[in-house]
């Protein structure tokens, strides 16, 4: 576990999983074992959505398609701590084209036990706390014109029984995402927006172009920064919302304002 400092706010991190952000005596972040969600954060990547429809084969340039299962395989890979002071962590993971990874939904939830990317690249998270927020970096390095969707999937502990969420001059209840389901709620062409609960909390991002909200319970919700939302197509079309690697690394950026 990664513990990280700085005045009257903390951070936890568990092998890159932020699972703890505490400031003034107050937790954030959903707590593993809470009903909702087994894990605090996630990323969805390469691909975000489900592809059950189409046999877990998605359309790419290269080669014959690649076989993921929903939000990606990178949440199948491992990071390691790269580097750690008091205030900050990096934390590496690394694919090679082709590698098979072994799929944990299956066979529960899938019929694919192993999953693979015909690219290379490297993804990097890194977490930054400073006197009022928290900014967590994502580095993506690969090959040129690789494509891919991000997402950012943190979850947030709910204190009381109607939070509202403030997107631009938007108000949504978490009686409007819980009625989503599945799907989550998509908050369109949007850069920040603010948790009101016992304590507010916002988050603003570089880099991603929406927003969506999902919770099947009252005590969590999550609010997730993607660079597509994969609901807007038929799950055939889903390549038509990749982003592609240009000149350098593709970097985003989600700050946690508290």
């Amino acid at each position: 576990m990664v513990h990280l400092k700085k005045e009257n706010c903390t951070a936890g991190i568990d092998k890159g999983e932020l699972v703890s952000f505490i400031a003034e005596e107050h937790e954030f972040i959903h707590q593993k074992g809470s009903p909702g969600w087994r894990s605090a954060d996630t990323e969805m990547f390469p691909i975000i959505g489900p592809l059950n429809e189409i046999d877990f084969r998605v359309q790419v340039p290269r080669g014959n398609g690649a076989i993921q299962d929903q939000h990606g395989l990178l949440r199948e890979l491992e990071y390691e701590l790269i580097s750690q002071t008091e205030t900050s962590a990096v934390f590496r993971k690394e694919y090679e084209m082709g590698t098979r990874v072994r799929n944990s939904k299956f066979p529960k939830k899938s019929n694919k036990e192993w999953l693979f990317w015909p690219y290379t690249f490297a993804f990097e998270k890194s977490f930054e706390l400073k006197k009022d927020n928290l900014e967590i970096t994502f580095t993506i390095s690969g090959e040129r014109d690789m494509p891919f969707m991000l997402g950012y999937h943190p979850a947030f502990k709910l204190h009381i029984a109607n939070p509202v969420i403030l997107a631009d001059s938007k108000e949504i209840t978490l009686d409007e995402v819980l009625a989503v389901g599945s799907r989550a709620l998509q908050v369109e062409n949007c850069k920040s927006i603010t948790l009101k609960d016992k304590k507010d909390i916002t988050i603003k991002t570089e880099g991603f172009k929406h927003f969506m909200c999902w919770t099947e319970v009252r005590n969590m919700v999550c609010i997730e920064p993607i660079t597509f939302y994969p609901y807007a197509v038929a799950q055939r079309e889903l390549h038509t919302g990749f982003d592609y690697i240009k000149h350098g690394d593709s970097i985003f950026s989600v700050k946690l304002f508290v």
